[in-house]
């Protein structure tokens, strides 16, 4: 397989994978996985949110 990136995204999967201690491929494996879920909960009509804990301020994430 052939994976295609732009220098920002590569730099970014490079940062992931520094960061969490985990190969390229175990960080684009967890991601898929996470918007495997993210897409499924949206489907049947949950929304994704984000609260931070010391404000209680929420933020909804949209996906298009």
């Amino acid at each position: 397989m052939t994976l295609n990136l732009t220098d920002a995204e590569m730099r970014a999967l490079d940062d992931l994978s520094a960061r969490k201690d985990l190969t390229k491929t175990a960080v684009l494996r967890q991601a898929l996985r996470l918007y495997q879920t993210v897409e499924a909960r949206v489907e049947k009509g949950d929304k994704l949110l984000f609260e931070n804990e010391s404000t209680k301020e929420k933020a909804e994430l949209m996906f298009l």
